[in-house]
């Protein structure tokens, strides 16, 4: 098959691309800029454009299909020239349903934690050599690409993102997978570019349930009040797994978690992430792993690329990295590192990045996020606010917001970098979360002070 990509270069599409290719389809692209590493990874495999920009003459009647990434506009001049010669054109998932529409599909959705669960299943089929097909939001351990698909594989696991399909598809990706195997982690108000309104929101997660072809299952964090109450309330015949975040204690900064056969040492620690591995376990024993088997595999699973990231550990002291950005995922995330270390101090710095996180009526979700750090910062860039053309924001309303008198907020770059650099370690631990990178912070120098 004769396969071309508008916007090849976003993180999703060029891995899809390269597991297309690596399974004998002949692949071409566009874009007009790519980022690393997309950029490197494809030119080695030969599928760099050659030249960045939009060329409607790549666009040709051998084409089988044309699939459309996010970043490109709905009047992209080569998706209107594939809509002229009558193309098949495909948003990414609904590529990934195609190629996935004879085997068991496994979609984990949520609003947080569905990529380490994703990652929590598949290093669990890795241990044990069992091959599956997938397509996860990180960079695993052991794992060359993001995505993987074969012809020969029963299974595929899929990170169920509730975000838009592309440019020209307004659905939610998870609404086009059909699961057979669900699981729902938990609901927290996120896009709200897309999704104004909590209630809109969750209307998404209620037509994902919906999507479950019939005699699947959903699992489901039952701690979670918005996603018991969703799935208590479906009617469609499929079976339902509850679970909670299992019993555990800690030793000297090391979570035991509690098994039938005794407490086990495991890499990862926060409630959340417990949680996360009770959902794995259910999954995994879908997919014919048993719970002994499960709790061996998962005794060495490090964590998910990004999600709460060891920067340093040395005498100074510890140093985290962790993409958390959401309201829900900055409160769980702080909240894990206190109680993994009660007795060091702890200084939780968050950058306000997205859409959401800058817009006035959804602050207020941050409320109390912070709460659980000893010293807590703030940096967003004004600057950010103006290209999204959003309203100023002062560093008053940012203290209001989150609920916290003593927040010290920065908006300059240059003077968090001082901040952070000027700040003692003193043997405790600092929490850094994002999903952008405070305006060019050099980590190398954080890493630095605390080893």
């Amino acid at each position: 098959m004769r396969i071309h990509f508008i916007a090849i270069g976003g993180s999703a599409m060029h891995n899809l691309a390269l597991a297309l290719q690596d399974k004998g389809y002949e692949i071409s692209g566009s874009d007009d800029v790519i980022f690393e590493p997309s950029r490197s990874r494809l030119e080695a495999a030969g599928l760099l454009p050659g030249e960045m920009g939009w060329y409607p003459d790549r666009i040709t009647r051998d084409l089988d299909a044309v699939i459309i990434g996010m970043h490109a506009k709905a009047d992209n001049p080569e998706l209107e020239r594939a809509t002229e010669l009558n193309l098949k054109t495909f948003s990414y998932p609904e590529f990934l349903y195609e190629q996935s529409r004879h085997k068991t599909r496994v979609v984990i959705g949520g609003s947080h934690g569905k990529t380490t669960i994703t990652s929590m299943i598949l290093h669990v089929m890795h241990y044990f050599d069992r091959e599956v097909d997938f397509m996860v939001g990180a960079q695993l351990e052991g794992f060359d690409r993001m995505v993987h698909l074969t012809e020969e594989n029963d299974f595929i696991v899929l990170e169920g993102d509730e975000y838009l399909s592309s440019p020209i598809d307004r659905r939610p990706k998870f609404h086009l997978y059909q699961p057979n195997i669900a699981l729902l982690s938990g609901i927290a108000w996120d896009h709200i570019n897309v999704f104004p309104t909590f209630e809109n929101y969750l209307e998404q997660f209620e037509i994902f349930l919906e999507s479950i072809v019939n005699g699947g299952s959903i699992t489901y964090n039952e701690e979670d009040p918005s996603v018991k109450k969703l799935v208590e309330e479906c009617e469609i015949p499929i079976r339902k797994f509850p679970y909670e975040t299992p019993q555990y204690t800690l030793e000297e900064g090391i979570t035991h978690l509690e098994t039938p056969e005794g407490p086990m040492p495991i890499e990862v620690f926060g409630k959340h992430n417990l949680s996360n591995l009770a959902g794995a376990k259910w999954i995994c024993q879908q997919m014919g792993v048993d719970e002994d088997d499960f709790y061996e595999a998962i005794s060495s699973f490090k964590g998910a690329s990004r999600r709460l990231e060891l920067l340093a550990s040395g005498e100074s002291g510890l140093a985290f990295k962790d993409f958390a950005h959401a309201p829900s995922k900055v409160r769980a995330t702080t909240s894990a590192v206190k109680e993994q270390y009660p007795d060091k101090k702890l200084l939780a710095c968050l950058e306000l990045h997205t859409y959401s996180s800058l817009n006035p009526s959804f602050l207020g979700e941050y409320s109390g996020s912070l709460d659980q750090a000893d010293v807590a910062a703030v940096f967003y860039s004004p600057e950010a606010l103006a290209i999204k053309g959003m309203q100023p924001l002062g560093e008053d309303d940012i203290v209001r917001a989150f609920g916290r008198d003593n927040l010290q907020v920065f908006t300059n770059a240059k003077d968090f970098e001082s901040f952070l650099l000027g700040h003692s370690p003193d043997q405790g631990v600092l929490l850094l979360m994002s999903s952008g990178n405070y305006g060019g912070l050099d980590l190398e120098q954080i890493k630095a002070l605390y080893n």
